[in-house]
């Protein structure tokens, strides 16, 4: 059985890890642009880093205004529950800090996993890195 661990830190401890699961999925795998990924605000957020028996497999960000981004998975690890949670200890975090609601912006074949966790669609479909995306939003109340 493999063994799950999630950690929280700043981008200075979990940055080196989290770079290279992010590099993988999104700008290998989904062809996110280079300078679209990198936007300049890790060194603002909340990170996340998700370890499967000592590897790490995935990682969120939270940023200070509650949304939750950067939400990636390592394909070997997709369906274990590495990505539930990822988002739990993100949600926890933004209703330790005191926010009222998490938002994020939910590339849209993934709505149902999202929706799974209690949030709710709304707006139109938009483009992100050439990717559909909804805007989406969980209550902490």
């Amino acid at each position: 059985m493999a063994i799950a661990h999630i950690s929280a830190g700043d981008w200075e401890t979990l940055g080196a890890a989290a770079s290279e699961i992010r590099r993988r999925v999104f700008i290998e795998e989904q062809n996110v642009p280079q300078e679209e990924e990198w936007d300049g605000l890790d060194s603002e957020c909340q990170h996340f880093l998700a370890m499967l028996d000592d590897q790490p497999v995935g990682t969120a960000r939270l940023l200070p205004d509650a949304h939750i981004g950067r939400v990636a998975v390592l394909k070997e690890a997709r369906g274990t529950g590495i990505g539930v949670l990822l988002m739990r200890a993100a949600i926890e975090a933004a209703r330790h800090a005191g926010h009222p609601e998490v938002t994020l912006s939910a590339q849209v074949h993934a709505l149902a996993f999202y929706e799974q966790l209690g949030f709710v669609a709304h707006g139109e479909e938009f483009m992100d890195a050439g990717i559909p995306h909804r805007e989406m939003t969980l209550s902490l109340d």
